[in-house]
């Protein structure tokens, strides 16, 4: 072999050898992805054309407590197909009947959807719209049609599933049962949405054309749990009652935003919950729960808190009198001022808080505490005036006053403290303690939710009862007093527009000027009290913002409220008790209130005139009087049998004929 031919070899080792290393490399690299990378790497392969679909599970329903639906969740879906999948034979031989059954569930003619599917076929489509927003029924009737009922692979059917909620009431109560979503936590839905969420289920889903995904399999791979359901306290009816009577008002008023708050005194429970606010396109919506989350100086309702302190403190007595100095009165370099011009002369401390008189409470209290004003501040906290109340719901706020060595703080705090000026209390909070007054002075904690339940098992998780926050806030003295004094002022007070002979409210009036030491002053209008005096079933609060027109003050605008809504509680709720009187008057809702007669028999009474009537009224009046009613039409009552002055007994059976 020649030198050349030697060299040449072993200069052309070392190529062979590093080319031989690189494809061994090479080898080994291709055995390792194969066998111990080659699962990661098919798995990315395989998403490429499949992936996981969440499936959002179905949110328990929220209920009144008469099982009434708040809230539930719907499935909806959106049909459509994939039209290159079905075999041609197939779906020429059982297009006529496919398409005439489309036909049946979604209203259009047959041939519609014939030349659609055929059109389809022809450009390739893989993803063709058929209809959306259809029911879980029409989703299961389209399932089962030709073609489609071969599934997804031979018979081209994509079944798109969403959820969506539903409020059966529309925008009545909404802040209060709220939501669980982008906007937060509020309301029921917010506070509970552990129990509602359930657990979410999946479906795996195939690319096909132009980046759409259609399902596998027929069936979900993971079928969401359902959430649990929750039985309010809401009654529906009282529901109705308070938002319609707040409503009105703000109409009447043009007032800016408003709330009002029906409870049931013995257990707490809220039995209706309304927030209104004024919106830009001149509407009242539900889009805060100013009930919960709104703190205001609260004005003369205050002042029932003021002189129930006092009395406990054994620093006044109801029967002492004080000149309210022709209405006015000076203290260092301010005037207090009563609302009636010229003052109400000497009165009583009893008679001031029935007339609302500011000068009469800011005398009292400013001698009673004035050289240790933090006793006031304590008696007002343990009546547990200024804690939050600790509700599940979101927002409440904190209550606020004026207190001793606070920067605001000067000779004239104390004053207006009496009266509900430096304080500021949410509603519920001003309810929870006007409600303990109507309970013999035991302070319940207001309660929304009764019960957590598993509907497919059919049973109670969860119960709530009555939570105590005091047995007894007061004396029963002083209770006693507050009592009386809270009926007198309907009867002969700032609220003796709302009285009513037979059917015994109590409560106080409040006009508060907010914002007051500036330009941007305005009125707030509120209302608190407590229905039937002897055995009180309801406390009530109603409170008014910025009241515009036809009035401001708590006796103009929030107290008709009030009486609107005790009575309809009042004719909706069956008692026993009945009509002695057949007089013209009861073609009028507000005038037969007052013709009840608790003496009256059981067994016999007459029928009233009801015509002029509204319908609804009328069948309300007659079941409470025992009588079994039918009804036909809607509007007022036009004709009647019975006739009117008819002696009647109970199971009588009436037939009302209405129009509009």
């Amino acid at each position: 072999m020649s030198v050349d031919k030697k060299i040449l070899i072993q200069r052309a080792k070392y190529p062979v050898f590093i080319m031989m290393i690189m494809l061994l490399v090479i080898f080994v690299k291709l055995v390792w992805i194969q066998w111990a990378q080659g699962s990661t790497y098919r798995k990315i392969a395989k998403n490429v054309i499949q992936k996981v679909d969440t499936i959002k599970a179905n949110k328990g329903s929220v209920y009144a407590s008469d099982g009434s639906l708040l809230a539930t969740s719907m499935y909806k879906y959106e049909i459509r197909m994939d039209v290159m999948t079905v075999n041609r034979d197939t779906l020429m031989k059982n297009l006529p009947a496919l398409a005439k059954g489309l036909s049946r569930i979604l209203g259009k003619p047959a041939s519609y959807y014939k030349k659609l599917i055929l059109e389809a076929r022809k450009k390739g489509s893989r993803y063709l719209f058929i209809a959306r927003g259809l029911s879980y029924l029409e989703y299961t009737e389209i399932k089962q049609l030709p073609v489609f009922n071969k599934g997804p692979y031979r018979g081209g059917l994509i079944a798109i599933q969403n959820t969506y909620r539903v409020h059966p009431l529309g925008k009545m109560a909404s802040r209060l049962i709220g939501y669980d979503d982008y906007r937060g936590r509020p309301g029921i839905e917010g506070a509970y949405h552990s129990y509602l969420a359930g657990k979410d289920g999946y479906s795996l889903k195939q690319r096909i054309a132009k980046g759409h995904w259609k399902p596998v399999n027929s069936n979900n791979e993971v079928e969401p749990q359902d959430g649990m359901d929750i039985v309010t306290t809401i009654d529906v009816n009282i529901q109705d009652i308070a938002h319609q009577a707040l409503l009105e008002a703000m109409q009447e008023h043009e007032a800016e935003h408003g709330s009002v708050i029906v409870m049931e005194v013995k257990t707490g429970k809220i039995k209706a919950m309304s927030n209104l606010g004024l919106g830009k396109n001149g509407e009242y919506h539900e889009e805060y729960n100013y009930a919960v989350g709104e703190a205001y100086e609260p004005g003369s309702v205050f002042k029932v808190m003021s002189l129930a302190t006092a009395l406990e403190d054994k620093v006044a007595d109801t029967a002492r009198t004080f000149d309210t100095e022709g209405g006015k009165w000076k203290i260092y370099d301010k005037w207090v001022k009563d609302s009636h011009e010229g003052g109400y002369g000497v009165i009583s401390l009893a008679r001031g808080l029935e007339v609302s008189s500011n000068v009469v409470f800011a005398k009292m209290i400013h001698r009673a505490y004035k050289d240790h004003p933090e006793k006031f501040i304590k008696g007002l906290e343990r009546m547990h005036i200024l804690q939050k109340i600790g509700i599940p719901l979101k927002g409440e706020a904190e209550p606020f006053i004026i207190r001793p060595g606070d920067k605001k703080w000067s000779g004239t705090t104390l004053p207006w403290l009496s009266f509900g000026y430096g304080v500021k209390l949410t509603p519920l909070q001003i309810l929870t303690f006007y409600n303990a007054i109507a309970n013999d002075g035991r302070m319940v904690k207001p309660l929304f939710v009764e019960r957590i339940r598993n509907q497919s098992k059919q049973k109670d998780i969860k119960t709530w009862d009555t939570e105590v926050i005091d047995k007894k806030i007061c004396s029963s003295s002083t209770l006693a007093q507050l009592k009386q004094i809270l009926q007198n002022v309907v009867r002969r007070g700032t609220a003796d527009n709302i009285y009513m002979k037979d059917y015994s409210l109590a409560g106080k009036t409040g006009t508060c000027q907010a914002e007051y030491w500036t330009d941007h002053m305005y009125y707030v209008s509120s209302f608190a009290g407590f229905f039937p005096v002897e055995n009180p079933e309801y406390s009530c609060i109603v409170v008014v913002h910025k009241p515009r027109k036809r009035g401001y003050t708590g006796r103009m605008v929030a107290a008709p409220v009030f009486l609107k809504i005790a009575k309809k509680i009042f004719s909706a709720t069956p008692r026993d008790i009945y009509l002695d009187d057949v007089d013209k008057d009861y073609a009028l809702l507000d005038k037969y209130y007052s013709k009840y007669d608790k003496k009256l028999s059981n067994k016999w009474r007459y029928m009233p005139d009801l015509k002029g009537m509204p319908v609804m009224d009328a069948v309300s009046l007659l079941e409470n009087m025992g009588l079994k009613v039918k009804f036909q039409g809607t509007g007022v009552v036009k004709e009647q049998q019975p006739s009117p002055k008819t002696r009647l007994q109970k199971n009588t059976q009436v037939v009302l004929q209405s129009g509009t």
